[in-house]
């Protein structure tokens, strides 16, 4: 999963499920079946080397004194084994190759890894396989080799074609390195490369957004994902915002600037089919799409986060797995224990549900009934969701439909997806707080 989508869901995760992560809710309708999908997963692999850090970043990556690729390579090679051989999947769906600055990588590791998984299960050839590129001219120059690696699919990070902007950011590269790397990259993998951009940034109006990504539109591919800006403690550019130097948009222009980009990428084309993300020609991101709709994914390297079940030791539930943070001491315990495994939480049914939940509303489509059945056979969305004041709230506004189709957000729902996530998750949770305050009081009756 690409570090921007992947940080923001487990956000929303951690920020708006605590009272669902309750007690009381996990004691209830522990699952004891497989989830579906439990003999494929993507795989999501994570370089965490940058040549420097921006100064809006807080992502888990390191600038390296010195770099060994081989005992990179090694480690990552050992890892994927381990868990794939754990997880016993018969099927990698997607490659996701992601950082830190994976294309600061030699293509040489990319193959090897790429080898690793076909070696222990099956992946196709025409799997999409994405790596993520930091647009300076020595990433462009070793695109090519990247596809003769094994790569198919190039995720840019272009952040801002404007070179101010760039600058404020801290990046390492300039608005022609930017479009010299993406015209690069669509002649190697054409209709298959994405381009990041950040919208809300200092000094950033309204018009000169819609006047940069109107410049974007004519040498831009297929796929497009926007990020907001968002100021995180400890970063730079936090404190020269905190510290009065620097200002950024305000909540009411931020959300005219996201609803205004909507409207111009549509005009040009393109399809929203998730909360950041468009396509045209159909070109949408299969990996993420994994993830939105809540299949397994195993994550390798360090800081890496997996969700799947260890089939091998007679699993049938999934895990939520977090590899450890820092390279030099993930390396060790790869070399001693096979894997790096920091963290682990076992998902039960609920857990689940929750997930697909918040990952199921991000998309376009939501979640269908038949989607919402495979996890949740007993109770279904109109069941869950139907009877409560809060959800028919929600669809008098028009921000909310739930029908015979499934749930979903509607256009203007979208665009405030975070503030209507923790009543969907409270909701989730008093269903089934209710369901176990009844089969207890059967119990008792029993009695």
């Amino acid at each position: 999963m690409s570090r921007h989508v992947l940080l923001k869901q487990q956000h929303a995760l951690q920020c708006l499920g605590t009272a669902v992560g309750s007690v009381l809710l996990r004691s209830i309708a522990t699952a004891h079946r497989l989830p579906p999908h439990a003999d494929e997963a993507s795989l999501y692999v994570h370089w965490p080397y940058c040549l420097k850090r921006c100064s809006y970043c807080n992502f888990n990556k390191y600038i390296p004194r010195n770099q060994n690729h081989a005992v990179m390579t090694e480690c990552l090679q050992k890892e994927t084994q381990t868990l794939l051989q754990l997880s016993q999947v018969s099927r990698i769906s997607s490659v996701f190759f992601g950082g830190g600055t994976p294309s600061l990588a030699q293509p040489s590791t990319i193959a090897a890894i790429l080898e690793t998984v076909s070696k222990h299960t099956h992946l196709s050839d025409d799997a999409e396989v994405t790596l993520e590129v930091n647009p300076t001219p020595a990433g462009k120059a070793s695109l090519k080799d990247f596809t003769l690696a094994g790569v198919n699919r190039f995720s840019i990070g272009i952040q801002s074609l404007n070179d101010d902007h760039l600058r404020i950011l801290g990046r390492d590269h300039n608005s022609q390195h930017a479009l010299w790397t993406v015209s690069e990259a669509r002649t190697l993998c054409p209709g298959r490369v994405s381009v990041d951009v950040m919208f809300a940034l200092p000094g950033q109006s309204v018009k000169s957004w819609e006047s940069e990504l109107k410049k974007l539109l004519p040498v831009c591919d297929d796929h497009i994902s926007l990020y907001q800006l968002t100021l995180e403690r400890g970063t730079q550019l936090f404190k020269q915002v905190d510290r009065g130097e620097l200002s950024v948009p305000g909540d009411d222009v931020t959300a005219v600037m996201y609803n205004s980009a909507r409207g111009v990428l549509e005009k040009a084309g393109f399809r929203q089919y998730e909360v950041s993300n468009f396509a045209k020609n159909n070109a949408v991101s299969e990996h993420n799409i994994g993830y939105w709709r809540g299949r397994q994914y195993i994550g390798v390297g360090p800081g890496a986060h997996g969700r799947f079940v260890l089939r091998a030791v007679g699993g049938v539930q999934r895990e939520a797995r977090t590899q450890t943070l820092e390279p030099d001491v993930w390396i060790r315990e790869v070399q001693r224990h096979g894997h790096g495994t920091r963290r682990r939480i076992q998902l039960d049914h609920c857990g689940l549900l929750e997930e697909v939940l918040v990952m199921g509303l991000r998309m376009n489509e939501g979640i269908t009934q038949q989607h919402w059945e495979l996890f949740s056979p007993e109770a279904d969305l109109q069941h869950i969701f139907g009877m409560s004041e809060n959800v028919q709230e929600f669809q008098a506004g028009g921000l909310l439909i739930l029908n015979d189709r499934g749930l979903r957000c509607s256009w203007e729902g979208l665009a405030l997806l975070d503030s209507i996530l923790p009543t969907m998750l409270l909701e989730l949770e008093m269903f089934f707080k209710k369901q176990y305050t009844s089969r207890k009081t059967d119990i008792q009756r029993d009695r």
